[in-house]
Formats: structure tokens, C-alpha cells, sequence
């Protein structure tokens, strides 16, 4: 059984868009990447995409890399872990990165 979505904490699971060369992409097919919670499922970033842009959410596809180690000095330690989501949207949407200032 699956724990019921709560809207009041739905926004925080997005932290921020990517805006790379391959990003802006992907932006052509109408799919944005985003930086998400490494916690986040599937249907909450679906859920959370929805509410924060009011769009139509197609398919998300997410990625958690492995980590990466880090050295300082003679320390050795690892780079925090992340997630990226891809979200392909319904035609005709689209989220404004880039707002006309």
C-alpha cells in the first residue's frame, strides 16, 4: 500500500532545473531535466511537477549516478549523493526557465 501524496510537500522535492548544453536538448522534444531529492519517487516527482508548473506530465525518467570520491589532503571522503529526473510533458505544455525579463 502506497502512502498518500501530501501537496504541502510536494514542491520541496524539486530543488532545481538543470540547464546544460544537452538539457536545453532535450528541451527541443519538450523534456525537462530537473534536480529532484534523492528520496523522491516516481509518482511524487510526476505529482510535484503537476502542481508547481500546472502542467500535463507524461513520463519521468530519473537517474541516481554513483557516488564519486573525494579527496582533500590526505582525507578521502565521497561527493553528496543526487538525482536527476527527465519529465516529458503533454503537447502543447511548457515551463518557463527562461522568464522575459
Amino acid at each position: 500500500m502506497t502512502k498518500p501524496l501530501d501537496p504541502r510537500t510536494l514542491p520541496d522535492l524539486i530543488k532545481r532545473p538543470i540547464i546544460t548544453e544537452k538539457a536545453t536538448l532535450l528541451m527541443e522534444t519538450n523534456q525537462y531535466v530537473f534536480d529532484v531529492s534523492p528520496k523522491a519517487t516516481k509518482p511524487e516527482i510526476k505529482a510535484a511537477v503537476e502542481q508547481v508548473f500546472d502542467v500535463k506530465v507524461i513520463s519521468v525518467n530519473t537517474s541516481t549516478p554513483p557516488r564519486k570520491k573525494k579527496r582533500v589532503g590526505r582525507f578521502i571522503g565521497y561527493k553528496s549523493q543526487y538525482k536527476r529526473a527527465i519529465v516529458r510533458l503533454a503537447e502543447g505544455d511548457t515551463i518557463p526557465l527562461f522568464p522575459d525579463v
